[in-house]
Parts: structure tokens; C-alpha cells; sequence
């Protein structure tokens, strides 16, 4: 009987075991369970801010091309514009070495034309297209493109000493560039010419 006994509490004690157990293991399964939450979550959340950072990067870059567009869209309107310029100046040159006009004549002439020109400067300006700085100034090659040396022993070399056609800028960004003459030292070889041109002369 007292056999009996011990072997029903110890089923007893089996079955309370057992329970425990199987809380234990529910309550670990629930915890997994909401740490797999807070992952996704965190997943989620993770995905929404690089998703709106897209976005974001997106609207940033329309904006500019859209300021860019309204800043030089003129662009190829202002570059056809400062053929004007260049002509008006042609005339000037030629009017000036015109042999068959008179001098009463060439003055009349180029005054009109330099009231026109000064109409196009003025028109230039109020559109923010600035003359670029030539003459005298270092080669820029950003600015400015050599079309040929020029020998000057009294320049540093790489300095523009003359203007073939004038180069413009739109609001800071290149237009057309100068076209130009950069000074040059003399190269040994063509000193030593010189001076054998020179005594050949004498």
C-alpha cells in the first residue's frame, strides 16, 4: 500500500514536472515570438527611412534641374546673341580701313554703330552675360583657348597678349571662351637663328 502510495505521489510530482516544463517552453516560444517582432520592426522601420532618403535625394535632384533649366536655359539663345557683338565690331574694323570713305563719313558711321553695340553690352549685362577679362591676364583654360604663340621676351610666358575673339560667361559658367594669342619665350635654337639672321643681314 505505502508502495502505492509513493509511486502515485511520485506520477504526481511527474505530472507537476511536466507542467512546469511545458509553461517554461511556452513562455520561451512567446519571447521568440516578440523578439521576431521588434526584428521586423526594426526592419520595417529600417526600410521606410532609406525609401524616403530616396526619395528625398530624388526631389533634391529635380529642384536642381529645374533651377538649372530656368537659370541657363537661354543658353544656346545667348550664345546665337553674341554673334550680334562680333558683327558689330567686324563693321567697326572695316568701316575704319575703308579707304573710299571719308573721314566725316567713317566718324558718322562707327557712332552709330557704337551706340547699337553699347545697347547689346547693356542688354548682356541686365541678363548677367559678363565680357571674360583677356588681355594681360594668365591663360585659363577654363576660360580662355589658345589659338597661337607669340614670342615676348618682356611677358611670362602663358600670358595672353592678344584677343582674337572675345569670350563671354553666364551667370559663372563658361559661354564661349576666349580665343587667344599666349606669349612664349624663345626656344634656344630659334635665339641662335636670330642672331645667325642677323649677321647674315650685316
Amino acid at each position: 500500500m505505502e508502495k502505492e502510495n509513493q509511486k502515485s505521489i511520485n506520477e504526481d510530482k511527474d505530472k507537476v514536472q511536466d507542467l512546469k516544463d511545458s509553461k517554461r517552453s511556452e513562455n520561451t516560444d512567446s519571447e521568440k515570438k516578440e523578439l521576431s517582432v521588434e526584428e521586423k520592426y526594426k526592419e520595417l522601420e529600417d526600410k521606410l527611412t532609406r525609401s524616403y532618403a530616396e526619395i528625398e535625394n530624388q526631389r533634391r535632384r529635380y529642384e536642381k534641374e529645374i533651377d538649372d533649366a530656368f537659370q541657363y536655359g537661354g543658353m544656346a539663345l545667348a550664345k546665337e546673341t553674341l554673334n550680334i557683338a562680333d558683327n558689330l565690331e567686324r563693321s567697326k574694323l572695316s568701316i575704319t580701313n575703308d579707304q573710299n570713305l571719308d573721314l566725316k563719313s567713317k566718324d558718322k558711321i562707327i557712332e552709330h554703330i557704337d551706340i547699337i553695340y553699347k545697347d547689346v553690352v547693356s542688354i548682356f549685362r541686365k541678363n548677367q552675360i559678363e565680357e571674360i577679362k583677356a588681355l594681360g591676364e594668365k591663360m585659363d583654360p577654363n576660360k580662355h583657348q589658345a589659338m597661337m604663340e607669340v614670342e615676348d621676351e618682356n611677358k611670362d610666358p602663358g600670358t595672353i597678349v592678344q584677343e582674337i575673339q572675345k569670350g563671354y560667361m553666364l551667370k559663372g559658367r563658361l559661354l564661349r571662351p576666349s580665343l587667344v594669342g599666349v606669349s612664349k619665350k624663345a626656344t634656344k635654337e630659334e635665339k641662335s637663328a636670330e642672331k645667325t639672321e642677323k649677321k647674315g643681314g650685316n
